[in-house]
């Protein structure tokens, strides 16, 4: 039976279904880009988080490395006995406690002139993790590479120092170990495969001068003596890390004056 006012058989059906699934796709493009949006700022953060950790651990190690420069300077053992304590070995393997004919800090001022003299002459003025004051900028992790214009005669940049083998590695003069069973080495130390990985330190023996005569003392000498800074000169400390990832690079620098003990 027909009517005049009835719709033909199927029309609005389809019109119907035609509308459902256009709301169904624009639906599920905009699900869609929620999703990316959602998986980019995941990703982003893990990114972030990820970096802050690398540069955490590289930090620690750069600190580690200072602590033990300073073991190295005073000429102690990673358990803090002095090397040539109640006459114990000086060391336990080549090296260690400054053994086997490495360089040694002189103790006494006679002995400064030639030895930062020595340590001025080789190609980098560092040797065994000893240096002489730096040449030029004091940043060398910004100064020039070798070859570059802006490059000051004798100056040296960090990553020429690192390839050189100048620096020390943690532990190489303190004996003090990576970690054991329990306690598990700290990956960075622990990366000794590359010169460009793992963390070096450098020592640069530097003659305490006294530039305003009046400020301490008319004798400065007999004030630094008094004080029990012998031989006259102060440390700088610099420590490098590498981080896990390429692009970490953690440098730490601090100034240490050694008194020398009272018995």
């Amino acid at each position: 039976m027909t009517g005049a006012g009835r719709f033909l058989p199927g029309s609005r059906p389809r019109r119907a279904r035609g509308a459902a699934l256009l709301t169904v796709l624009v639906f599920s493009m905009l699900s869609l880009l929620l999703a990316l949006w959602s998986a980019r700022t995941a990703w982003y953060a893990e990114l972030v988080v990820g970096n802050d950790a690398d540069y955490q651990r590289a930090f620690e190690a750069a600190q580690a490395l200072l602590l033990d420069a300073e073991l190295d300077i005073r000429a102690e053992r990673a358990d803090g006995r002095p090397c040539d304590h109640g006459g114990l070995p000086r060391a336990a393997a080549p090296g260690v406690c400054r053994s086997g004919g490495t360089a040694r800090v002189p103790l006494e001022n006679a002995d400064l002139p030639a030895f930062l003299a020595a340590l001025s002459a080789q190609p980098q003025r560092c040797m065994d993790a000893l240096c002489a004051k730096r040449v030029g900028r004091q940043d060398i992790w910004n100064a020039p590479a070798a070859g570059a214009a802006a490059r000051r005669a004798g100056e040296q940049d960090l990553f020429a120092l690192i390839r050189g083998g100048t620096g020390a590695r943690f532990g190489q003069y303190t004996g003090a170990q990576l970690g054991d069973a329990e306690h598990p080495a700290h990956p960075i130390l622990a990366e000794r495969a590359q010169a460009e990985a793992g963390g070096w330190y450098w020592i640069e023996v530097i003659p305490y001068i006294d530039s305003k005569p009046g400020l301490i003392s008319n004798a400065p000498s007999q004030q630094l003596e008094l004080v029990g800074l012998t031989p006259h000169v102060v440390y700088r400390i610099t420590a490098v890390a590498f981080g896990r990832k390429p692009d970490t690079l953690v440098v730490l620098e601090q100034g240490y004056a050694r008194p020398k003990r009272k018995d």
